[in-house]
């Protein structure tokens, strides 16, 4: 007799997330036709063959003001996850970020003595260490996306397995437009730059960032009046909302919009200006300089300066001992951080050795870590677990596969501060494009 297809249950609420998740959902689909996953998740995962019993991506927030009027839906969602589990036939439960939420189905999971595994998981190591006991009674075992997440979840008694990050997965297999990109590149013009422009993938993230980088752009028109800027968003809706904050004083600015075209558009950019996030590996992968900025409320921001234990919000930064990406924490008044941007952008596009500098650091930070297979090695680990194989012995080579762990990065444990203007003396000479392409500096 053929034994019962295993059934897994997937809880993923980061629109970010949803991609990631749907790239384990392919990957343990090939290595096991066979099994079967439903749970909560969003559009990718649907699209990879994942059973959407919620689309937990449209009820994604961020911070305790956001979530207190929602928190009746959220238990919803939670009991609607344990009627599944009551019914017996679930045999894992994986989950991707988005803790706040997950920590409740985790739990549930548990009254049933269903395997808990956390993949993508919840950055503990940077922000609310306290929550690691939570974490140790309700995972069974991390799926680390980062060195220091497999130290430090190892050090605090939670069984880890260092697996690469998926973002570096998405570089490498997803085809990209190539009829788009070389539109794009065509329309660069002599001595000019293509900029992208990123402004979250989260409704409020748009919302709050998009003004000061829209006001970034107007400022950096006026000085390089060749440069292009495309701005890449994440849902139709977040596009035209993007596209409304428009006036009629806009309507000579060299601006493009796209949806669903973030690759691309990172992929053709000379650099860009981006919103914190997870997409700033992808960045690194690409090798398309950023600059980052996250606008938070006062209370949120002076929660953070209390339990933020990282010097730093951007992944890359974080991953070495540089401040790679320039970045800021905007909270108050626009300006500062409007500056910041301009600043910043003006440094990426007119100054040949600041440019060439960035890169190369980010070409040491790709030899160490952008390596392909993270979602192969996480499959791989959960089909041997189900299989009843003994994963211990597989768990360095894991690791190992994906990154050398003698010289994994230590993360500081500074109080987050105010980040600095990253001020850089323009140079005169031409600029060598990373692709190749020489352009000099717009007048």
């Amino acid at each position: 007799m053929s034994p019962q297809p295993k059934n897994i249950f997937f809880s993923v609420g980061e629109p970010s997330g949803d991609q990631h998740a749907a790239r384990l959902v392919e990957s343990l689909r090939r290595l096991d036709p066979s099994i079967r996953m439903q749970g909560f998740g969003g559009q990718s995962m649907q699209a990879a063959g994942c059973q959407i019993d919620l689309d937990l991506t449209q009820h994604a927030v961020v911070g305790l003001l956001e979530v207190l009027p929602k928190l009746r839906q959220f238990f919803a969602f939670a009991d609607q996850a344990e009627e599944v589990f009551q019914g017996g036939d679930v045999d894992a439960v994986v989950l991707v970020d988005f803790p706040g939420f997950n920590w409740h189905i985790a739990k549930r999971a548990k009254r049933y003595d269903i395997p808990v595994y956390y993949y993508c998981p919840p950055q503990l190591w940077a922000w609310g260490g306290w929550r690691t006991r939570k974490m140790r009674r309700t995972v069974d075992h991390v799926l680390a996306v980062l060195p220091v997440e497999e130290k430090y979840f190892s050090a605090a008694g939670i069984p880890s397995t260092y697996v690469g990050h998926p973002f570096f997965d998405a570089v490498h297999q997803s085809p990209l437009d190539q009829q788009l990109m070389g539109r794009l590149k065509q329309s660069r013009t002599t001595n000019g730059s293509l900029v992208a422009v990123l402004p979250g993938s989260r409704d409020h993230e748009v919302h709050r960032n998009w003004p000061m980088m829209l006001e970034s752009i107007r400022r950096l028109h006026q000085k390089h009046p060749k440069t292009k800027f495309l701005v890449a968003s994440y849902r139709d809706r977040q596009c035209l909302w993007c596209r409304d904050q428009l006036t009629g004083d806009d309507s000579g600015l060299p601006i493009e919009f796209f949806v669903d075209r973030t690759s691309e558009v990172i992929e053709v950019a000379d650099c860009a200006m981006m919103v914190s996030g997870s997409v700033s590996l992808e960045l690194m992968a690409r090798r398309t300089p950023a600059t980052v900025v996250y606008r938070v409320g006062r209370f949120l921001y002076t929660v953070g300066r209390l339990l933020v234990q990282t010097k730093s919000l951007t992944l890359p930064n974080l991953m070495s001992d540089r401040s790679i990406f320039p970045e800021m924490v905007s909270v108050g008044s626009e300006e500062p951080a409007i500056e910041f941007l301009t600043a910043s952008i003006d440094a990426m596009i007119g100054d040949s050795f600041y440019y060439q500098s960035v890169l190369r650091q980010m070409d040491e930070l790709n030899a160490l870590h952008a390596r392909p297979g993270a979602s192969d090695r996480a499959a791989q680990w959960i089909t041997d677990t189900l299989a009843g194989k003994d994963m211990d012995a597989g768990t360095a080579s894991h690791a190992d596969a994906a990154s050398d762990p003698g010289r994994r990065d230590k993360i500081s444990g500074a109080k987050l501060a105010d980040l600095p203007h990253h001020g850089i003396e323009p140079a005169s000479q031409p600029v060598t494009d990373r692709r190749g392409d020489e352009f000099r500096r717009a007048a």
